[in-house]
């Protein structure tokens, strides 16, 4: 049935669709760089899949463009007078002119077993500290609300958030212990043995802890298997983080290396020099794109980690950095003794190099600092408390709440334990790439001719067998028994390498193709061919 519209006739099932124009700024964002050249490409079949993958990624980045619409949500920052810089600009100052909410999340905690190493929940909304004179407290610390404290009577070298804030893991001195939201232990993992440094993987539900031996372990939380245990031979591991884009483990060491890990390889999946001396600190932004390096020479290097180049810039400073910190925003925090600051690169202007935005004073050494989720907050833990910082701009205004709700009720967090349960990626998945796995791993031409040549041209194998030695057999029966043993597993093996070859031949004979009617072989055959010899049989062919 057709209707007029616009003094035409249109099918009614085939409406054209309303074009909504897309902000070239939001779509120059979200690009992912120019097609690719088709030129070096040689088969259509490998074309076309080049050109679907193009079509796929423009149509991916129109839509994350269109959809800016919703993020309605923008980061705030500090701008300073002319003549005057905001690193000047004091914690209280700022408190003075936030609102209320936000200066309720300036506090500082005065504790008495530090140094602290803190860490915050995915979704920014629960804190962690654990103490070095065994001190362990987890709390919502925005509505102040305490979910357990305790002290286990040993060192406490580093604290974890496992799935969500019902559970979380120590390093103590001899062993990982877990703990729930009310602080009973539930489990003890012994096979982490004197470890240092705790990381989590959320979507694969592994804690990866580093040991003063030198191990790497993963365990799987969710049904209580190690998954790897191996040796790093870099001594004992005091840097450590992981990748959040493929999950892989990034140690530093004191040669100035990095090295990758998976739980599925003995041996680093990649290694970069990034310093000619020891590295102090390690950090990768959420995205997984960018890894900031500080060592000894008093350096902070940007790195790709995805192509593994760079530096893509150097930053001196006056003492090396102890602690390195990337926010959602792509601010760079680091401490140095007991100052902590902030470096955050001006969008507004041309210069792509990063500037000091924020510095603050503590009262004592600073042994860990953490950038909380979709929070302008910067926790700092000292070796005399915590101190809650606040960095305007580092936090993500706009949140996904299928991937971290801040206001998440008890109903949406069980649902989302059994939907992370249901998706858990295997541990087999981890990789530097993981755009990988679902492509086919297809041998090139050249390696299946060399593997069929092989096997066409291989000899049955020498065989060595020496009879044992028994009471009342002589020695030409002993000769006999091993002359017969040997022959039997020489017909053995000669028989399956002739089934091998037989097999290739005649997926060789099926896969040519038939002859056609008129075809004309370069020799013609006769019936007298019967009566050459076979040398002259040879010389024809």
């Amino acid at each position: 049935m057709l209707k007029k519209k616009n003094d035409t006739l249109t099918p009614r099932g085939r409406e054209e669709t309303l074009n909504i124009p897309i902000d070239p700024a939001a779509l120059l964002r979200h690009s992912r760089g120019e097609r690719m050249d088709m030129e070096g490409v040689k088969t259509r079949f490998h074309k076309i899949n080049e050109m679907r993958k193009d079509m796929n990624i423009e149509f991916a980045a129109q839509q994350a463009a269109r959809a800016d619409i919703l993020l309605h949500e923008e980061e705030g920052y500090l701008e300073a007078d002319d003549g005057e810089s905001t690193t000047n600009i004091a914690q209280r100052e700022i408190v003075q002119h936030v609102d209320i909410t936000t200066a309720a999340k300036h506090f500082n905690l005065e504790l008495e077993f530090g140094p602290y190493r803190t860490r915050y929940t995915k979704n920014g909304a629960f804190l962690l500290l654990g103490g070095k004179r065994g001190h362990v407290a987890a709390f919502d610390w925005v509505r102040k609300k305490l979910l357990c404290e305790m002290n286990v009577m040993e060192s406490v070298h580093d604290v974890t958030w496992l799935m969500n804030q019902t559970m979380y893991a120590a390093a103590q001195k001899n062993w990982v212990h877990v703990y729930d939201q009310n602080g009973t232990e539930i489990h003890c993992i012994k096979t982490m043995h004197r470890s240092v440094r705790l990381e989590y993987l959320p979507y694969h539900f592994l804690l990866n802890s580093a040991g003063e031996n030198g191990f790497l372990s993963w365990m799987d939380v969710s049904v209580g298997q190690t998954v790897g245990n191996y040796n790093t031979r870099m001594g004992k591991v005091s840097v450590m983080t992981h990748n959040p884009w493929n999950a892989v483990t990034c140690v530093g060491g004191a040669k100035g290396v990095v090295s990758m890990w998976s739980p599925m390889m003995r041996d680093p999946l990649a290694k970069m020099l990034c310093h000619p001396v020891p590295i102090t600190a390690i950090a990768i932004d959420p995205k997984g794109m960018q890894m900031a390096t500080a060592g000894l020479d008093r350096r902070i290097k940007i790195w790709d980690v995805r192509q593994l180049e760079g530096p893509l810039e150097t930053y001196n400073t006056n003492t090396a950095a102890s602690e390195i910190e990337l926010s959602q925003r792509g601010l760079l925090a680091l401490s140095m003794g007991n100052v902590c600051e902030v470096y955050r690169r001006d969008n507004s202007s041309t210069e792509s190099q990063m500037k000091p935005y924020i510095r603050h004073r503590t009262n004592g050494p600073i042994s860990s600092i953490r950038f909380c989720p979709y929070e302008d907050i910067l926790g700092v833990g000292t070796a005399k408390g915590f101190v809650s910082l606040i960095v305007p701009g580092s936090g993500e205004p706009n949140f996904d709440t299928f991937e971290a709700n801040p206001f998440q009720s008890r109903t949406q967090r069980q649902e989302e334990e059994v939907h992370r349960l249901l998706e858990k990626i295997p541990a087999e998945f981890i990789t530097l790439n993981p755009t990988q796995i679902d492509e086919v791993d297809i041998p090139s031409a050249k390696a299946r001719l060399e593997q069929k040549v092989k096997l066409l041209t291989m000899k049955p194998p020498r065989i060595d067998f020496e009879p044992r030695k028994r009471n009342r057999v002589s020695k030409a029966k002993l000769i006999k028994i091993k002359q017969n043993v040997k022959e039997a597993r020489f017909r053995e093996t000669a028989n399956e390498l002739r089934q091998i070859k037989e097999k290739l031949l005649a997926e060789d004979e099926a896969k040519a193709p038939a002859e056609s009617a008129d075809f004309i072989p370069l020799e013609p055959k006769s019936v007298l061919d019967r009566f050459k010899t076979k040398a002259k049989k040879k010389a024809a062919r």
